[in-house]
């Protein structure tokens, strides 16, 4: 298994979690309340699931794992602005910036 395979392994079980955890658990929902992005909640985890379905589906078919990498990328780069703009912590901003940075190496991985 080479580097690019255990980052799209790494990324897509992670956002999985992070799918799960919006069913199990009030965290994420609370953050998207605090937000005052409620009504999108549902929106971006059905996002988050397409691509993590998408990076996965990407180790055989490299134009959807090109897609995926860029939309989970770009999700993560809103939700780090997002972060930014309510003055969060670094500490609590740097999944969204690990996650935008590991997408964005998939992505160029899988252009070239």
């Amino acid at each position: 298994m080479n580097i690019k395979e255990m980052c799209i392994l790494l990324s897509s079980i992670s956002f999985f979690a992070y799918v799960a955890s919006y069913f199990l658990t009030p965290h994420m929902k609370n953050e998207f309340k605090r937000f005052n992005l409620d009504k999108l909640g549902l929106l971006t985890i059905i996002l988050e699931l397409l691509g993590a379905m998408g990076l996965l589906i990407g180790l055989k078919i490299n134009p959807i794992l090109i897609i995926s990498s860029i939309g989970l990328a770009l999700l993560m780069l809103s939700g780090l602005i997002i972060r930014i703009k309510s003055k969060d912590s670094i500490w609590i901003s740097f999944p969204a910036l690990f996650y935008m940075c590991l997408n964005a190496y998939i992505f160029l991985a899988a252009i070239q």
